[in-house]
């Protein structure tokens, strides 16, 4: 039985990170650069709830967010390709502000008195009570990793210019920007609260799943790429 349980997480594992990209590119396709900006608002509230979750993947406990959120750096990386870095900064920016906004917003909830017939308020507490330790670890590791992955992607972009060279200039700034988010989170967010050897494993699996969640999402930057090219992307005319 153990087994298959095992075998299910690898199994929505995989079908996460095809959803992560699903959802990305199909904002892209519909909405242009603003599909972009509304995917990194939806990830950043949905992967700070989400990492509160522990799981075991591949034989090491992990978070459950960082599948989630291994795909977000493939927004700034088609707004650093078919756009600019000034636009990729606006993403960032964005999913900033909708963490601000979730965080006040559900501090100030839990601290409403509940009625005598309410049934949720322990579950919001469970959930959001320790979101402002989350917030801060994930605010600063996503600001600090998505600034770098967007002035990275534009150094690399001018180096290695061609279209063909995609597959560099998206895996070398990706690369390194994920272990600046992935050491960042996991020292401001669980330091002290899980034993020392269980902080190491959370690091090196989710360091390693985004890594290969890095990997990924090469093919979808080409993809993306030639949607603009050919005029294929914000088909609803967000943009406009």
């Amino acid at each position: 039985m153990r087994r298959v349980e095992k075998m299910v997480n690898i199994v929505l594992w995989l079908i996460s990170i095809v959803v992560g990209f699903a959802v990305i590119m199909t904002a892209f396709r519909l909405f242009g650069k603003t599909g972009l900006y509304i995917a990194s608002v939806i990830s950043m509230i949905l992967v700070n709830i989400q990492v509160l979750k522990t799981v075991e993947l591949f034989g090491m406990v992990t978070t459950l967010g960082n599948i989630m959120y291994g795909t977000t750096f493939l927004v700034t990386d088609i707004l650093g390709e078919v756009y600019d870095k000034k636009k990729a900064r606006i993403a960032v920016w964005t999913g900033f502000f909708a963490l601000a906004v979730t965080v006040i917003t559900m501090t100030l909830s839990i601290k409403f008195v509940p009625h005598e017939t309410d049934f949720i308020q322990q579950s919001l507490i469970n959930i959001f009570g320790i979101m402002p330790r989350i917030a801060l670890a994930s605010v600063t590791a996503y600001f600090c990793s998505q600034m770098h992955d967007v002035w990275a992607y534009s150094k690399w972009k001018e180096k290695y210019s061609k279209p063909s060279q995609i597959w560099i200039r998206n895996n070398a700034s990706t690369i390194v920007s994920q272990f600046i988010d992935n050491t960042i989170f996991t020292l401001i967010a669980f330091l002290g609260v899980f034993p020392f050897e269980i902080l190491i494993q959370i690091w090196a699996t989710t360091y390693l799943i985004k890594f290969v969640v890095a990997l990924c999402d090469t093919p979808f930057v080409y993809l993306a790429r030639k949607w603009y090219d050919e005029g294929k992307c914000d088909l609803l005319k967000a943009d406009k």
